[in-house]
């Protein structure tokens, strides 16, 4: 089975192929003839459905840089890692049935992906910006009980949620979650702090956060001005990738959110799912200014 997956992947090498089929291998991990040398650099589209992968190699998109299409339905993944960001040019990504519990927020900035398959995992959130993109027309996340909202950036786009937003108990959860009413979400595990209409002044850090934020995009394109010791690590690592950007006026937000709840149920897009779903809509605002004036249907 080995020598002939390389021979499989050594043809597609020398061929030039741009499509490979790696479906019904058993593989429980990624090929290490792919990723050999300058990987697969005409390959566009990889189709690894039905195995038993547990995780995507670091140096994917450096190896497969022209990847348009990558399909791992029916795998283990539990985790995708931060660099799948870097598939520039990626446009469809399917990740239904697995067993993942997160999905990194940097799938949400991937520019070119249209479809996107999250169906049948264990999702208890989605990252705040996914759906930013005008290119992300389709997302399906069926089936992921527990998943009670979608980012607002959703709206009007192509969504599958039956099967979600059973209900569990918030103490089970080492997440934040928001309520309002009886509708309770749980908020992504970057978010550190929720804000309400009542809380009008911002965490100091938060201010000074999207200040050097500001700085460095506005002046100096280049986070090099900060010494190693002038901020945590991770807070160095947030100013490159912020939590998300605010729903109402695209200000990056970094450890604060100000959400707020459309239960679907409520929406004109009620009657497309016909009472399958519990999910609402979550608008991620930056501030009780925003929080107060954004409408998801205007």
């Amino acid at each position: 089975m080995a020598s002939e997956l390389c021979k499989t992947i050594s043809v597609a090498r020398l061929e030039k192929h741009k499509n490979l089929f790696l479906n019904y291998r058993n593989l429980h991990h990624f090929p290490l003839e792919l990723l050999k040398d300058e990987g697969l650099q005409y390959l566009e589209r990889l189709y690894m459905k039905r195995n038993s992968l547990t995780t995507l190699p670091e140096n994917l998109a450096q190896k497969l840089p022209n990847l348009v299409e990558l399909y791992l339905h029916s795998n283990n993944i539990v985790v995708v890692p931060e660099a799948i960001g870097s598939l520039v040019k990626l446009q469809c990504l399917d990740l239904s049935d697995n067993a993942l519990e997160i999905v990194c927020p940097e799938i949400g900035r991937l520019r070119a992906l249209r479809h996107l398959r999250l169906a049948n995992n264990q999702l208890q959130f989605l990252p705040p910006d996914l759906g930013r993109s005008r290119e992300l027309q389709y997302v399906y996340v069926d089936n992921n009980i527990h998943l009670k909202g979608l980012p607002s950036y959703l709206y009007n786009k192509v969504i599958g949620c039956s099967g979600c937003g059973a209900p569990i108990q918030v103490s089970e959860v080492k997440l934040l979650s928001f309520s309002s009413g009886q509708l309770t979400v749980f908020l992504p595990a970057e978010v550190k702090a929720i804000g309400t209409e009542n809380d009008h002044v911002l965490p100091l850090q938060e201010l000074a956060m999207r200040r050097l934020h500001h700085t460095y995009h506005s002046f100096l394109k280049d986070l090099n001005f900060l010494s190693p010791i002038s901020l945590p690590r991770s807070l160095l690592e947030l100013l490159h990738c912020p939590l998300g950007h605010c729903h109402r006026c695209s200000e990056p937000m970094f450890t604060i959110v100000y959400p707020k709840l459309f239960p679907l149920r409520e929406t004109p897009m009620a009657g497309l799912h016909q009472g399958r779903t519990a999910v609402s809509f979550v608008a991620y605002c930056c501030s009780t200014q925003c929080l107060q004036t954004f409408d998801l249907l205007s």
